[in-house]
């Protein structure tokens, strides 16, 4: 068993230190019509490169872009699909954190590449590889509001259809893990079958890229055995919801990889190592999966100042390097 050490999404785009706030500082002139969406992006561009140094300098093994370029996850992908317009600001779950609610319209169509380009920038400008985000089909559909009239499967089906093309654009530029963030079936886990029935459409346009599924803001632990056979190669959970795991994990094993979020992403106290550590010896015998994950349990960027997230992402890093020596 390999055991990595990953970034799970979001990083914050501003610092204390005053030369990191221009991207807040910028948004608001961009915001006012001040600067041109290109002076933006230029700042954008520069923010992304210094978010990935700071990965990079943390000594995890892949990164992201830090998504400095979603305003959240949900209207990042919705407003660049035909039949879906953007309405008003909605919780994101159980956190202070707030998304732009699609509202679909028309039917839910792909247009043009929405991370593409975002994946292809980070991936020239990172010196580590680099793990592009998507947000999952079901949980597009279940934060979506839904005036077209057809039922909840439909419009799961035509989310996954948008980002089965997606995946298979990312795929082709060279992205070889490609994470699928689907925080909404721990809410509605009943609906688990159009989530199995979305993924499948997804996995069909992977390539050779693979997949992985991360599951947040909720107990995993009555999913565990299902979530582990969807067709999707690493499986990644929020242990900060899911206190039960661990034995579960260690009791019924797994035979793909695991995304362990085992730092909490929600949190600015550091981990301890003897606990972390713990973890892992209990349920490495039992991976059959090549590769582990060790991981925040969420993105870090709405939720940590940025250089509490730093540190969070080195003690992760050390607390894994000792691991390696004791399983």
């Amino acid at each position: 068993m390999e055991l990595l050490t990953a970034s799970t999404g979001s990083y914050p785009r501003v610092g204390s230190r005053p030369e990191q706030q221009r991207h807040r500082q910028t948004y608001a002139q961009w915001e006012r019509g001040e600067i041109s969406s290109e002076e933006f992006e230029r700042v954008q561009d520069e923010v992304i490169r210094e978010v990935i140094e700071e990965q990079v300098r943390a000594g995890l093994d892949v990164v992201t872009d830090g998504q400095v370029r979603w305003y959240d996850p949900i209207s990042h992908f919705a407003r660049k699909l035909e039949g879906c317009e953007i309405d008003g600001l909605l919780r994101f779950f159980d956190t202070n954190f707030y998304f732009r609610q699609p509202v679909v319209v028309n039917e839910v169509r792909w247009l043009e590449p929405v991370i593409k380009g975002e994946f292809l920038f980070a991936k020239k400008v990172s010196s580590a590889p680099v793990k592009p985000i998507v947000t999952s089909p079901y949980t597009l559909a279940k934060l979506s509001i839904n005036r077209r009239g057809v039922g909840l499967a439909e419009l799961v089906h035509e989310f996954a259809r948008a980002i089965a093309q997606e995946v298979s654009e990312l795929a082709n530029a060279g992205a070889e893990l490609i994470q699928i963030d689907e925080p909404a079936i721990l809410k509605d886990q009943n609906e688990f079958e159009l989530l199995k029935n979305a993924l499948e459409e997804v996995a069909a346009s992977k390539g050779k890229a693979k997949l992985a599924l991360y599951t947040y803001f909720g107990d995993a632990t009555p999913l565990y055995d299902k979530l582990v056979k969807l067709p999707v190669d690493v499986v990644g959970f929020d242990f900060t919801y899911s206190p039960g795991l661990p034995k579960l994990i260690a009791r019924l094993g797994c035979e793909k990889g695991l995304g362990l979020g085992l730092i909490d992403g929600r949190n600015t106290r550091l981990e301890s190592e003897r606990d972390v550590i713990e973890v892992l010896k209990l349920i490495a015998p039992t991976i059959g999966g090549k590769r582990v994950y060790l991981n925040p349990s969420c993105g870090l960027g709405e939720y940590l100042p940025r250089e509490v997230a730093f540190k969070k992402l080195q003690n992760m890093v050390a607390i894994a390097k000792k691991a390696r020596e004791l399983i």
